[in-house]
């Protein structure tokens, strides 16, 4: 049941920053390079790297194991808008690979 909670509420809570971040893009006149159906991920221990993701990677739940490590680190902020996780690029390419062969 929690979960299924935690799942819902973090689609609910991205959802509702993708429609903010559009209209903070729109508003500025900045061209959005985020597509429709994806977000911006910012990655790294030290040196973070932006990787735009499919948003149905946030109901798999190694993704969301990932994503729970990063709220209790870092929270869901970036200061450039997007998500921060915590981890080696290598993990993250790793993870990135199995989802997307799902």
């Amino acid at each position: 049941m929690g979960f299924m909670r935690l799942s819902s509420s973090l689609i609910s809570n991205m959802k509702r920053y993708r429609r903010l971040n559009s209209i903070r893009h729109r508003t500025r006149n900045h061209p959005r390079d985020v597509p429709k159906g994806h977000l911006a991920v910012y990655v790294g221990e030290k040196q973070k790297r932006r990787f735009v993701i499919p948003i149905s990677f946030l109901e798999q739940p190694l993704f969301q194991e990932l994503l729970h490590e990063s709220e209790d680190e870092f929270g869901f902020d970036h200061p450039m808008g997007g998500l921060t996780i915590s981890c080696q690029l290598d993990a993250f390419f790793h993870l990135i690979a199995i989802l997307r062969s799902l």
